[in-house]
């Protein structure tokens, strides 16, 4: 892997570099994206004193070119915390050179610093290279339906 690649935590400085990936992620995964006010709302929910939001971006040369995000949350039947990676994306010349295992080791590390015992995420069933890279990295998929119920608000952080 290339000396010049960095793993660093989110800074206001990323967030528009943060909304082009999120904008090609959205593409990538053939969903649609509607820019509507998301940095403004990122800002609060990364930087706040409690932020909701953790992301991490990845820089080649200065350039963004991927970012994982991840939020804590409560699981009922152990009634223990842990964490969810919202996202992870890398740009295609990026991939396959490590900054993956770099993004889940940085998920690995916040986890515990957060007394989350596991973590979890999803990814579409038709992304064949990141499934094949989530099971090399030991991590087990679990059979489920994701659902989505639009409760009709935008835009409230």
């Amino acid at each position: 892997m290339s000396h010049d690649i960095e793993v660093r935590p989110v800074e206001p400085g990323n967030l528009e570099a943060l909304l082009a990936l999120c904008r090609e992620h959205a593409a990538y995964e053939n969903a649609s994206f509607r820019e509507d006010g998301q940095v403004e709302r990122w800002s609060t929910a990364l930087f706040s004193d409690r932020p909701v939001l953790h992301g991490w971006i990845a820089t080649a040369g200065g350039e963004a070119c991927g970012f994982m995000t991840v939020t804590t949350d409560f699981a009922t039947w152990s009634a223990e915390r842990f964490a969810y990676m919202d996202c992870l994306y890398l740009r295609e010349p990026y991939r396959g050179m490590g900054i993956g295992r770099i993004f889940l080791e940085r998920l690995r590390e916040f986890s515990v610093a957060r007394g989350c015992g596991w973590a979890e995420w999803q990814t579409p069933v038709d992304n064949e290279l990141g499934i094949g890279f989530y099971r090399r990295m030991g991590a087990e998929a679990k059979t489920k339906i994701r659902f989505h119920f639009d409760v009709g608000v935008r835009g409230v952080s």
